[in-house]
C-alpha cells in the first residue's frame, strides 16, 4: 500500500521550507490508526540508545505529523516489516542516523523515553521493537528528518511514523532530558523515587517518573494491599485535576523466576493499581495505561535482599502533561 505522508511547507523563519513529501510502502496490509499533525511543533528525535538516564537526541523545530498503523503481519518479524522502508528511505536520499533493537536501544527505558503514540492505536513489545531515524538535507540549512518505530503483538505488527520538517537546534550528540515531562529538567537515574520535600505532582513533571514507593503486594501475587496509600491519593489528583494527562503505570520485578512470568506478574501488579485509580479515585481509565518490564530495569543489585525489596516496584511515567 503507497501512503503518501505529505509534510506542511512553513513560511516561517524558525522552520525552513521542506523540499519534498516522502512515499512510503508498508509491508502487509495496513490500516492507519491515528494521525497527528502540528503545523509548528518540536521534536525531540533519538539518534543514539538510552544510556546514564538520557535517550541521546537533539531537537527539531518546524512541522510534525506523526502516524499509527497496524498491519497483518502473520509471520512477519519487526526486521521484514522495517527493512524495506528503511531502503525505500536509503533510495529516496535519507541518511540513517541511528538504528537499533529493543535491546541495543535500551528496552523499557528507551520506550518510555522517546514520543510514542499512545495505545490502542501503537503498540510497543518492550522485548521486540526496533527503531530507526533518518535525515535529508534540504536548502538554507533545513532537513527533513524522520523516524520509524516497529513492533508486533500476536499476528498484528504495528509501525509508527514521525516525519519532521524544519530547523535542527541541538547538536546529535547533546544528550538531552527525557521526552517526558517538561523537556526542562535536570537529568537524574532512572527510577529515583520521590523527594520527601517534593509532592510527587511536582516530582512526576521535573522527572517524568516516579516510583509509587508506599505500594504493597501480596508476596507472588498480583494484588494490591488494601492501603490507603498516600501516593495514589497524590496521582489521582494530578490526573483528575486535567483530562490531558496521561500516564503509564509500569510494574517491576527481581530476578527470582523467568523473565515471560515475571513481565506477566508486574504488568499485573501495573493493572491492580490503574484499577484502584480507577475505581476508588474516580480516575478516567482512559488517562492510564498499564505496563510490565519484569526484571529488565534494575535499580539496584538483585544479589541482596534490600535490592531484590527495591527492584520489586510499581513507577508511574508521564506521557503527557498537557
Amino acid at each position: 500500500m503507497s501512503l503518501r505522508l505529505t509534510l506542511i511547507a512553513l513560511a516561517m523563519t524558525l522552520a525552513p521550507p521542506m523540499a519534498r513529501a516522502v512515499d512510503l510502502t508498508i509491508p502487509g496490509s495496513a490500516a492507519m490508526t491515528r494521525e497527528i499533525v502540528e503545523e509548528a511543533g518540536s521534536y525531540r528525535l533519538p539518534v543514539g540508545p538510552y544510556s546514564d538516564g538520557l535517550v541521546y537526541s537533539f531537537r527539531v523545530e518546524g512541522a510534525i505529523v506523526q502516524q499509527a498503523w497496524r498491519i497483518e503481519a502473520q509471520g512477519m518479524t519487526t526486521l521484514q516489516i522495517l527493512a524495506p522502508m528503511r531502503q525505500q528511505l536509503v533510495d529516496a536520499g535519507f541518511e540513517i542516523l541511528f538504528e537499533c533493537t529493543a535491546p541495543t536501544c535500551g528496552g523499557f527505558d528507551f520506550r518510555f523515553n522517546t514520543r510514542v503514540m499512545a495505545a490502542p492505536d501503537m503498540f510497543v513489545d518492550l522485548l521486540d521493537f526496533r527503531f530507526l531515524s533518518a535525515r535529508r538535507n534540504g536548502q538554507d540549512n533545513g532537513a527533513d528528518y524522520v523516524t520509524l518505530l516497529v513492533s508486533r503483538a500476536n499476528d498484528s505488527g504495528y509501525v509508527q511514523i514521525i516525519q519532521a520538517g524544519g530547523e535542527q537546534i541541538e547538536v546529535a550528540d547533546t544528550p538531552t532530558a527525557p521526552a517526558a515531562g517538561s523537556g526542562s529538567a535536570p537529568p537524574v537515574a532512572p527510577g529515583a523515587a520521590p523527594l520527601s520535600d517534593q509532592p510527587l505532582a511536582q516530582a512526576l513533571l521535573d522527572r517524568g517518573h516516579v516510583i509509587l514507593s508506599d505500594l504493597d503486594f501480596e508476596t507472588g501475587s498480583s494484588a494490591l494491599g488494601a492501603g490507603p496509600f498516600a501516593s495514589l491519593r497524590a496521582l489521582a489528583d494530578f490526573l483528575n485535576a486535567d483530562s490531558a494527562r496521561r500516564v503509564a503505570l509500569v510494574g517491576h520485578t527481581d530476578t527470582v523466576g523467568g523473565l515471560e512470568p515475571n513481565i506477566a506478574l508486574s504488568r499485573e501488579r501495573a493493572a491492580s493499581v490503574l484499577s484502584r485509580l480507577a475505581e476508588d479515585y474516580q480516575v478516567p481509565r482512559a488517562q492510564m495505561d498499564a505496563e510490565g518490564a519484569g526484571y529488565l530495569a534494575p535499580i539496584a543489585s538483585n544479589r541482596s535482599d534490600h535490592g531484590r525489596e527495591s527492584n520489586r516496584r510499581v513507577e508511574v511515567v508521564l506521557l503527557r502533561s498537557e
